[in-house]
């Protein structure tokens, strides 16, 4: 989907997705004491940078959707938290190197030769000691899991991301991780996720 579809998506007055975190950021990132700027690619409706800036980071939150920034920017006001929308298309967009001290890419699906582009770029944005985290839909989530994009061209498994960020980072964790998902019946299903945890070196 291109920004305008993301717009459309995102033009109805209520938040597409949950206000609260997801899961596995919030469990990754809850013990790591806040220590300057982070920055979250693909930030949508901001949940998991205003989730951010409450555990005391200075947020950047980048996405190329005009209009999910934009309530992304409400949300965070109405949490009484500061966050800084950085309107971009992540394709093009190239953080100043050692930038931030939290690097969150959260459910950004690209087709691969595009996320082998942007994930070193990611990795370069860490200081030394900073963190990086990837939490998304897994490749084998179509087959053997529930929901998220069916389209292979965009998936990926922890490994094709640990790959591209051993040079730059030590991985704390690189894993398929199960989470629980209750569809509009209430019927229970559980998604595959792709999860990296790395530290900069």
């Amino acid at each position: 989907m291109d920004a305008a579809s993301w717009d459309e998506r995102y033009r109805g007055s209520e938040l597409v997705w949950k206000a609260e975190p997801n899961r596995f950021v919030a469990e990754e990132l809850a013990g790591l004491k806040p220590s300057g700027r982070a920055v979250d690619l693909a930030a949508g409706e901001g949940r998991n940078a205003v989730w951010l800036a409450e555990q005391g980071w200075e947020v950047d939150a980048v996405d190329f959707s005009a209009v999910a920034l934009e309530k992304a920017g409400r949300l965070a006001v109405d949490r009484g938290v500061r966050l800084h929308t950085v309107h971009a298309d992540l394709t093009l967009w190239t953080p100043a190197e050692a930038t931030y001290d939290l690097v969150l890419i959260a459910y950004l699906h690209l087709p691969w030769p595009e996320m082998a582009q942007l994930l070193p770029r990611a990795a370069a944005a860490v200081r030394s000691g900073g963190t990086l985290l990837l939490v998304g839909h897994d490749a084998a989530n179509p087959e053997h899991g529930y929901g998220g994009p069916q389209d292979p061209r965009v998936l990926y498994t922890a490994e094709q991301v640990a790959d591209l960020w051993r040079p730059y980072v030590d991985i704390l964790r690189a894993e398929t991780a199960s989470r629980p998902v209750t569809d509009a019946e209430g019927n229970s299903h559980t998604a595959l996720d792709a999860l990296v945890h790395a530290v900069r070196r």
